[in-house]
């Protein structure tokens, strides 16, 4: 049985023409884009592209170089192309800050928010959902492009092909899933749900800069140098938590799409092609709060449950950079996050951890804190990672 492909390339930077280089010969180790894409296709390209207006060099969004290079690609291919994400931004045009209304304009390739053009309902036998809301835009395109960026995620600990596609389902359902799949696991299998629906029939992955810490918008930008292309959304994104550091069969979202036959999620099953797998390993990359708890997993149940309430992450917010925009207010899924005096103040009551607020403040006012034994487990477990890394 042939072995599914996934492709590496090196890039040192954004520049144009590295960026392009390295997408040729990824598309070539797969076959050529003329053979992937037909021709005067409709084309759908999900980028990732949060609410909170960011521009490029922060990191937090699929890198608008990057986009561009492919859309120039799929142009010569004479493709009828939209680019799209569901944002959500009361003052700001995100799609301004970010770079992708300059780069569209400029190719003449369609952008929208996919509120702009409603959602469609459709069944959906899923392991949590019987019915989700797609945007048209992409269930009637012949062809879906999936562009991940390679982050870590406060919440389910990895952010990356599968996640991506959480965006293609309105802003307030995906607040209202956080406010009723509390537990990762869950959520992670509603995330696999959505999925289903939309598989991508090619994930490319912007690594050149990924996340690292607290992800997917508050942690720090780490140079990778990579990127990474596959048919395989599930299989893209088992090599690329690798790469970090981080073990594909501990990442809810990838083991539940390959137990149900989505994808293939097992390293002795793929194919690497280009760059070898210990040559662009990352040891040094620094994982979110979260990922410490998924080496409980053999634990007895009670110890289980007594490790991950400590390693809860408890969003504080920061009355110093508070601007009492009221972003974190009104996506809030519970109304944990108020605004009192002028501030904005979350109620630690009423919090269900799903870490909204914090994805969604571009001024950086809300810091996750964690509780004594919580650090304590994270400072070993990084202890535990360099002790095995250099016997590695």
């Amino acid at each position: 049985m042939p072995k599914t492909k996934v492709s590496i390339q090196r890039v040192p930077s954004y520049e144009s023409e590295a960026v392009r280089l390295a997408l040729l010969k990824n598309l070539e180790f797969l076959g050529g884009l003329d053979q992937i894409v037909r021709p005067k296709s409709r084309v759908f390209v999900k980028i990732n592209h949060l609410s909170p207006p960011s521009p490029p060099e922060n990191m937090i969004v699929t890198h608008p170089i990057f986009t561009k290079e492919l859309l120039i690609l799929l142009l010569d291919l004479g493709c009828e192309i939209t680019v799209g994400d569901d944002i959500q931004s009361n003052k700001e045009d995100g799609f301004h800050v970010s770079g992708y209304r300059k780069i569209c304009a400029e190719l003449g390739v369609r952008l929208v928010n996919l509120k702009e053009t409603g959602f469609r309902e459709i069944a959906c036998q899923g392991q949590i959902l019987n019915k989700a809301y797609i945007s048209p835009l992409v269930l009637d395109s012949d062809f879906l492009i999936n562009l991940p960026k390679l982050k870590t995620h406060s919440f389910i600990a990895y952010t990356g092909a599968i996640k991506n596609m959480y965006g293609v389902i309105p802003h307030g359902l995906r607040c209202r899933y956080h406010r009723k799949y509390e537990k990762s696991e869950i959520f992670c299998q509603m995330l696999v749900d959505i999925f289903s629906l939309v598989p991508p029939h090619l994930n490319i992955m912007d690594a050149i800069y990924a996340m690292e810490g607290e992800g997917p918008s508050a942690g720090s930008p780490k140079k990778v140098g990579l990127i990474l292309a596959s048919f395989d959304a599930i299989a893209l994104d088992s090599v690329a938590t690798k790469i970090i550091g981080l073990d594909p069969m501990q990442i809810h979202t990838t083991t539940n799409a390959a137990h149900r036959k989505l994808g293939t999620a097992q390293m002795d099953e793929i194919e690497l092609l280009g760059e070898k797998l210990q040559d662009v390993e990352i040891k040094d990359f620094k994982q979110s709060a979260i990922s410490v708890g998924l080496i409980r997993k053999n634990l007895p149940s009670f110890l289980h449950g007594f490790i991950q309430s400590q390693l809860v992450l408890i969003p504080r917010v920061l009355p110093k950079q508070c601007t009492a925009c009221k972003e974190c207010v009104d996506i809030c899924p519970t109304g944990a996050a108020q605004m009192l005096e002028g501030k904005a103040r979350i109620d630690k009551s009423g919090c269900i951890h799903c870490m909204c607020c914090h994805e969604v403040c571009r001024f950086h006012a809300i810091k996750l804190g964690q509780r004594p034994l919580g650090r304590i487990l994270r400072q070993m477990t990084a202890i535990y990672k360099k002790i095995l890394s250099h016997f590695s």
